[in-house]
């Protein structure tokens, strides 16, 4: 399946004319304004979610949409036509089964699929413009003895990528001519979809509706899977040996004698993707995103989630510093920050980011500016952030925030029992399913942690009367920490409510052992650990519960409710896996390299099977450790990332 010599992502004809090996695996690709092309290797449609054209309509309402399904290219010799296209259906029906023509697929630079139609190869290469909301596919006809025409035949379906279309009388049949396509729009409020070639060609009205088109993955997770497609009619138009036309989908018109053009410049601002370290980087610019104001964001995933405060913020140092782009984070954090300010100064936010009341979030963005100062320097740390740190720690201590107290004992106390306020964030029947109350384990070790940090900023600035108060602070948090969370087994608890005690052993606790300064002593550090690594460590990360605790459900298949009760009892977290790591190389140093370097090669697996190139959301807790959930997710990849720049750091 691999061939370096080729090309790292490159997958074979016995794969891709195998559904069931082929099926599983996703092509992702997005742009700035969180549009993207995103459908199975084989181009077979599995999900909702799944699209050539998918893009917001924020004048609709705030969720992505699908414009354009797909694109059947039909090949045609003597009168005969070969359909390269693949729909699922109802019964289990796949049509017309065009997988079987493909001979390979590589995706080095761009997703490239090579067809052999008897004496015809036709090599197919798509890319999605960058700053535009415009697919591009390029069609090379390689190789042809005779004749060629070919027919496309696109399936529209104009809707939200949380619901489905059916066959309606409302659908808008209109369309008019433009530049060597047409333009249509099938319901008010939407934009117009443009289709065009850098060919002429002849667009032939023939309106249909495609019914009963099953989607899969729906299937799976409990929910409706079928619907019916729109398709307008079919462009036609002759192709010669060596000739190549480039397709464009978007929702503004393009001049066509530019398109040939575009793709080449498209291609050429593409990194390769010839190494586990280079896929990471293009699934970390994936999460980038540009609004029209200029603000950025990093989107938490892909393909249904938004831009979240906690996610930005973890997420965030791993995604930019660990690969050199220090001005990519400045960027984001001027966004986010604001967004922290107006939300401390009890304002309307200005900023599109979600959860920014969450009780962690300002602990976490406190964490980012410390990676920001280990990477940058203390001195432009404190000329951008040292205001910002400040008042973070102002605001908890003073007790501004709707949900975190400041107790006398120096912890923080937070109430979850009736909405989930941590990352363990799923719900069953309007209630978390982990409720963590309290003090939570990780809120506190990561108060601790930003107590210090700023206070050697103070240091920096020689704020003596800074310095002590904080120092004072963190003193009092950190013997409370060991008195309130250190059990008899030498791990900690997951969170304290009064006199309960969550005995479960849970990942929370490697905060304590990973962060730079930490309230336990070096032993109580490797205590910790060893509980984490017995227990809690996979391949695939940490678990989010020892399967010696309570309620193990390590499978997140099936139903709504029943994923929602195994979200956070098993399953496996890559992100969680970064942290563990960390503390693996600060308390052992270079005698775990070797041992991290084989955990990392369970993520280079990774590559090339669910979404390819990237590192989907979580992982089944029990082997062999299914990649489940959104097929994108931003803390993962940004986690790894950052253990491969630790790596070096500890190497050299």
């Amino acid at each position: 399946m691999k061939d370096k010599k080729k090309s790292y992502l490159r997958f074979e004809k016995a794969l891709m004319t195998n559904l069931e090996a082929s099926l599983p695996k996703e092509l992702l690709r997005t742009n700035r304004s969180g549009a993207y092309s995103c459908s199975t290797i084989v181009e077979c449609n599995t999900r909702k979610y799944h699209g050539l054209l998918v893009v917001p309509v924020p004048e609709l309402d705030d969720e992505n949409h699908v414009l354009l399904s797909s694109l059947d290219v039909t090949v045609i010799q003597h009168g005969a036509e070969f359909n390269l296209g693949l729909h699922k259906y109802q019964g289990n029906n796949y049509s017309p089964k065009g997988h079987k023509y493909i001979r390979e697929f590589d995706c080095d630079k761009v997703p490239t699929t090579l067809y052999r139609v008897g004496g015809v190869v036709l090599k197919k290469e798509f890319v999605f413009q960058a700053y535009e909301d415009r697919l591009l596919i390029r069609y090379t006809l390689v190789d042809a003895h005779s004749p060629t025409t070919l027919r496309f035949r696109p399936f529209l379906a104009f809707r939200s990528v949380r619901q489905f279309t059916h066959e309606n009388a409302t659908a808008s049949r209109e369309y008019h001519q433009v530049d060597n396509g047409i333009k249509t729009c099938m319901y008010a409020g939407y934009p117009d979809l443009y289709m065009q070639f850098s060919k002429k060609n002849e667009f032939v009205f023939m309106p249909d509706w495609y019914r009963n088109i099953e989607y899969p993955k729906e299937q799976e997770r409990g929910y409706a899977s079928n619907e019916d497609l729109y398709v307008p009619g079919y462009f036609e138009m002759n192709i010669k040996k060596g000739e190549s036309i480039v397709f464009a989908a978007s929702t503004s018109e393009i001049k066509t004698s530019r398109l040939k053009k575009l793709f080449d410049e498209e291609v050429g601002y593409r990194p390769p993707r010839d190494n586990f370290f280079h896929c990471l980087v293009n699934a970390a610019h994936q999460f980038h995103n540009r609004t029209k104001k200029d603000e950025r964001y990093i989107l938490a995933g892909y393909p249904w989630f938004k831009a979240r405060a906690r996610d930005t913020f973890i997420a965030l140092p791993g995604l930019t510093l660990s690969i050199e782009e220090d001005d990519y984070f400045e960027l984001v954090m001027e966004t986010a920050g604001r967004a922290l300010r107006e939300f401390m100064a009890g304002k309307p936010l200005t900023a599109k980011i979600y959860e920014i009341e969450q009780p962690d979030v300002p602990l976490w963005a406190v964490w980012a500016i410390q990676q920001y100062a280990k990477e940058c320097g203390k001195e432009r740390c404190l000329k951008l952030y040292k205001q910002l740190l400040f008042d973070i720690i102002t605001f908890i201590e003073s007790g501004n925030h709707p949900n975190l107290v400041l107790d006398d004992n120096g912890l923080l106390r937070t109430d979850g029992r009736e909405k989930a306020v941590t990352w363990m964030n799923s719900t069953a029947n309007g209630r978390p399913v982990v409720p963590r109350t309290g003090y939570i384990v990780e809120f506190n070790a990561l108060w601790y942690n930003a107590l210090r940090f700023v206070a050697t900023l103070a240091k920096e600035k020689n704020q003596t009367k800074d310095i002590e108060h904080l120092e004072a602070l963190a003193e009092k948090c950190k013997q409370s920490f060991v008195d309130t969370f250190l059990n008899d087994y030498g791990y900690l608890f997951d969170y304290v409510d009064g006199n309960m005690m969550d005995w479960s052993v849970r990942p929370n606790m490697i905060f304590a052992v990973a962060l730079d300064y930490s309230p336990l002593d070096q032993k109580q550090k490797k205590g910790v650990l060893d509980v984490c690594t017995r227990e809690l460590l996979t391949p695939k990360g940490l678990r989010s519960l020892s399967p010696k605790s309570g309620g193990y459900n390590p499978l997140y298949v099936g139903p709504q409710t029943q994923r929602d009760y195994a979200y956070h009892q098993g399953t496996a977290w890559p992100w969680l896996g970064g942290f563990y790591m960390e503390a693996c190389l600060k308390l052992y140093k270079r005698t775990r390299l070797s041992f991290i370097e084989r955990q990392m090669v369970g993520y280079e697996d990774e590559m090339f099977y669910h979404c390819i190139g990237t590192i989907p959301e979580l992982f089944d807790g029990n082997p062999p450790f299914s990649g489940r959930g959104a097929m994108s997710f931003a803390m993962n990849v940004a986690e790894i990332l950052r253990t491969l720049e630790l790596l070096e750091k500890y190497k050299y």
